[in-house]
Parts: structure tokens; sequence; C-alpha cells
């Protein structure tokens, strides 16, 4: 017998990363104006720390958590693997040089959110947003300087066609010698 309402434990459980880091910021905060020397200090090393997890957690839970489509991500070793039921593929994070959300007007009765990862020989990999561990994309694009987060946040929401730039490689500079 569960005390929570469903929908309530659901929402808990995507926002417990900002959660638990918005009471240690709260506490350590509290402890820092109640405390001096070193208590103090690290009281505030705390409370800064505490902060970035709840950015962190924030903006975790802010990006789209579906799943039960077709097929299974795997994010390992700075390479993205999609197995699906007709086949799959993977990609290098190294080697990309562009991901891309493309959406349809198709859901939400199906799959209407696809990530699109192209790396720099063309080879493209397309990955329903709902598969099974789709959410460990996220922390893959982490390891891209500048992925506009928003831009997939903007795409979960969408409901016409459409295609989300997150992030693309910039071009090395050229020296002409």
């Amino acid at each position: 017998m569960s005390f929570i309402r469903p929908e309530v434990a659901t929402f808990l459980k995507k926002w417990r990363e900002a959660i638990i880091a918005g009471v240690i910021l709260l506490g350590s905060l509290q402890a820092a104006s109640a405390t001096t020397g070193v208590v103090n200090a690290l009281s505030w090393v705390t409370a800064l720390i505490g902060a970035a997890l709840f950015i962190e957690g924030v903006r975790r839970a802010r990006l789209p958590d579906k799943s039960g489509g077709v097929g299974v991500v795997d994010v390992d070793e700075r390479q993205i693997t999609y197995f699906g039921p007709l086949g799959g593929g993977a990609i290098s994070i190294n080697e990309l040089s562009r991901v891309t959300v493309r959406t349809t007007d198709h859901g939400p009765a199906v799959s209407d959110f696809f990530w699109e990862f192209t790396d720099r020989h063309g080879q493209r990999l397309t990955i329903p947003g709902d598969a099974e561990n789709a959410t460990a994309l996220f922390d893959a694009l982490t390891a891209l300087p500048g992925a506009d987060f928003e831009k997939v946040i903007q795409a979960s929401g969408s409901t016409e066609v459409g295609e989300f730039l997150v992030w693309e490689r910039t071009p090395a500079p050229r020296i002409d010698t």
C-alpha cells in the first residue's frame, strides 16, 4: 500500500536530484550564517557545491524522459550505441560533427521525437527519443562544449514537424603558411 499518489511519486522521482541538492544548499546556507571559522568556510564550500548540483538537477528534470519505445540505447566509453529491432548502429562522441532533434506531428500516440547524430564522415545514427535508456544521451551531450539543452526541451514540447540544432562542431581555424 502506497501513501503517495503515482503522479506525485513520478514527480518526486524526476525532481529528486534538484530537491536533495536544494536541501543541501539551504542547510549549508543556514550553517554558514550561524557559524564562524572553519565550519563557516566549509559551509560556504558545501553551499557552492549544493548550488551547482541544484542547477544540474533542475536541468535534468526539465529534459524529456520518455521510455518504453523501440530499441535500447547504450552510452559507454564515449560511444553511443543503438540496438533497434530492424537495425541500429554506433557512433563515437569524439567523431561527432552535428547533433539535432527531429520532431514530427504524429505524437503523442507514436514516437515523434528523434535524435540524429552525424559524424565527421557523414554517417548518421537516428534514435527514437522514447527508446529504452535514451536519457543516457543527455549525459553524452555534456561532453560536447556548447550543447544547447534548451533546444532539446523546446523540441520535446513541439507538436509540429521540425529540426532543432543541439550542437555542431565548429571548424578548426585554418592556418595559412
